[in-house]
């Protein structure tokens, strides 16, 4: 069948461009048989710190997809639940996602950790991916297309000193346009410093920062859930308040969620949270708690795209915005654009430059930063695909979170 017959025959003629694009990639796959999984590719890219997980399904007509899954540390441990998984996906449609997805989460023993959730992610977003690039659209359009036409976002100061940290806040300001900045609001080596001390230091980083930046640039901070003590996190955001912050984030860590939830309700700013839960079921608990009023899952960790959709459709029925966690590779940061430009409930986007390597150098034509947004690509599927060329120039290397100890000598929290 010639393809404007198709086009008349289905009724595309006269409907709006996603319809259109739709019943093209109809035509272009007419008579064929359905696509199948062929091969799971992992690769681990080193990227300072941490490495980078990429994931690349491959399929019999030639579309392969790529994803992100969270760098866990070990990351050998991902690549080879990644590995393990594609013994169970092989010769199966790649589009069938909410089929794929169950599969590998189900028939998995236990309702897996950080490992298992992140290869599940990383499957994920590459099944995006091949979605995309076979109905030729881009992938936000399959999740309900945009609600808005640009992402803002925000990058994190750093500094030892309160005027250090300001002048990194006026800089990344000045340079990028942000509309907001995040920042700790402890001072480096804080788990060996007297209570006291810390929480002087945290209100005059946090004083030093908004007296930089002028009263209309949002701040948030992130304790990065070392506080053990609710009342000292409840101390430490009495010091914050006065300069009207964003939010606090992890302010405690989440194996309490009550404790969580007790201190929320005591805070007189935004309380973040989310980025070391998994799935719809954990965010279930802190939703039904009450206990944040941003939450911020992780799009490379908690399950994935259609995953953190669910997330945050959950969120919208309590009253909670969304600020994904997005520590990870540009990738990642593609991946969230198009869950964001989808998501009602967005409110803003953790990002890290792509515009000097070994980042720049991962992707071809990496998406940057203007006046403060990121730009929501139109090309189909992710709109980028990777520099497997460079992934060669930047070996992985063993490496683990850090240790901090308190001043006696004991094993703290980082």
């Amino acid at each position: 069948m010639k393809r404007r017959e198709f086009l008349v025959q289905s009724g595309a003629i006269g409907l709006p461009l996603q319809a259109q694009a739709m019943a093209q990639s109809a035509s272009r796959y007419a008579g064929k048989p359905a696509l199948k999984i062929t091969d799971i590719q992992t690769t681990l890219v080193g990227a300072g710190g941490r490495n980078l997980c990429y994931v690349k399904v491959l399929t019999d007509q030639g579309i392969h997809g790529w994803g992100e899954a969270y760098s866990c540390g070990p990351d050998e441990a991902t690549v080879a639940t990644i590995a393990d998984f594609k013994r169970w996906l092989v010769g199966k449609d790649p589009r069938n996602i909410e089929y794929l997805w169950s599969t590998m989460y189900n028939f998995t023993r236990f309702p897996g950790g950080a490992v298992i959730n992140a290869a599940i992610s990383g499957i994920e977003h590459a099944l995006w991916d091949i979605s995309g690039k076979a109905a030729g659209l881009p992938v936000y359009m399959l999740l309900g297309g945009k609600c808005r036409d640009k992402i803002r976002c925000y990058q994190s100061a750093g500094g030892a000193t309160p005027r250090e940290l300001a002048e990194s806040a006026k800089h990344l300001v000045a340079k990028y346009g942000y509309t907001a900045i995040k920042m700790a609001p402890h001072p480096p080596h804080s788990q060996s410093m007297p209570y006291n001390a810390v929480t002087r230091a945290a209100g005059q980083r946090a004083e030093a920062v908004r007296a930089a930046v002028g009263p209309d640039i949002d701040l948030a901070f992130d304790a990065h859930a070392t506080l053990f003590e609710p009342i000292r996190a409840f101390q430490m955001a009495e010091a914050l308040k006065p300069i009207r912050p964003f939010w606090l984030e992890e302010p405690i860590r989440m194996e309490n969620m009550d404790a969580l939830a007790a201190l929320k309700h005591k805070f007189e700013i935004p309380l973040a949270t989310g980025e070391c839960l998994y799935t719809k079921y954990d965010f279930r608990q802190i939703l039904a708690r009450q206990a944040a009023d941003i939450v911020q899952a992780d799009i490379c960790l908690a399950g994935g795209v259609m995953e953190q959709k669910k997330i945050a459709a959950m969120a919208d029925a309590h009253y909670v915005v969304v600020a994904p966690h997005n520590p990870m590779g540009p990738l990642a940061t593609m991946v969230n654009i198009h869950f964001a430009a989808s998501t009602p409930n967005f409110l803003i986007l953790e990002y890290h430059p792509d515009d000097q390597s070994p980042r720049k150098d991962l992707v071809h034509d990496p998406v940057l930063v203007k006046d403060g947004y990121l730009p929501i690509p139109d090309k189909p599927g992710w709109g980028y695909e990777m520099n497997e060329e460079a992934f060669r120039h930047y070996p992985p290397k063993p490496w683990h979170r850090g240790f901090a100890y308190r001043a006696d000598g004991s094993p703290d929290y980082i």
